[in-house]
């Protein structure tokens, strides 16, 4: 399964940047452009998925936070 890179906008709006076919890749283009980017509205995010329209459904799906600490 591929990664993909992708800016995500406000209102749920995305625009895939690239795909890579391995993790240590995509994470090294995603902080690349995370350093470069100029434009504080949205976010660039790395998604693992069959293809891209299953990484842009997960991209949608709100996710519970993890444990805070010690419980």
């Amino acid at each position: 399964m591929p990664y993909f890179v992708f800016h995500v906008k406000p209102f749920a709006q995305f625009e895939k940047l690239a795909e890579f076919p391995a993790f240590r890749e995509a994470s090294k283009h995603a902080k690349a452009l995370r350093a470069a980017r100029a434009d504080p509205a949205g976010r660039i995010k790395v998604m693992f998925a069959d293809n891209e329209r299953l990484a842009e459904d997960l991209l949608c799906q709100i996710r519970e936070p993890g444990p805070a600490g010690d419980d």
